[in-house]
C-alpha cells in the first residue's frame, strides 16, 4: 500500500499558476510532477477560491501558538529546575544546621506549645 503524497500549499500555488500562466500544459505539469489530472484541476478550483492563502493563514497561526507554547514550556522547564535547586540547597543547609527537614519529625521543645 503507498503511503498517501502530501503537498505544500507553494507547491500547490507554483503548479497551478504555472498552469494558469500557459507556460506548460496540464499533461506537461502532471507528468512532471507525478500526480494526476483530477488533483491538479482540484488545486486549480482551491487557488480560484483562495484556499491556498487560507491555509497558509492557519499553518502561521499553528507556528505561532506552537512557539507560544514552546517558550511556554522552556519558562515551565527553568521554573521547575530552579526549584529543585533551591529545594536541595534547603535541605542540605538544615542538614549542616543540624535540624531535620521537619517532616516526620515528632521531638519537640519543652516551651514548644501544646496544651498544658
Amino acid at each position: 500500500m503507498k503511503k498517501q503524497r502530501s503537498f505544500s500549499s507553494e507547491f500547490k500555488r507554483q503548479v497551478v499558476e504555472e498552469y494558469l500562466s500557459g507556460v506548460s500544459t496540464a499533461a506537461q505539469l502532471c507528468r512532471r510532477h507525478n500526480i494526476s489530472s483530477g488533483l491538479l484541476y482540484y488545486w486549480k478550483k482551491q487557488y480560484v477560491k483562495n484556499s491556498f492563502e487560507a491555509d497558509s493563514a492557519k499553518e502561521a497561526a499553528l507556528e505561532e501558538r506552537i512557539n507560544q507554547l514552546e517558550q511556554a514550556l522552556g519558562k515551565a522547564h527553568l521554573e521547575n529546575e530552579f526549584l529543585k535547586k533551591a529545594l536541595h540547597r534547603s535541605i542540605d543547609q538544615s542538614r549542616k544546621n543540624g535540624r531535620s527537614s521537619g517532616y516526620g519529625d515528632v521531638s519537640a521543645s519543652a516551651s514548644g506549645g501544646g496544651v498544658d
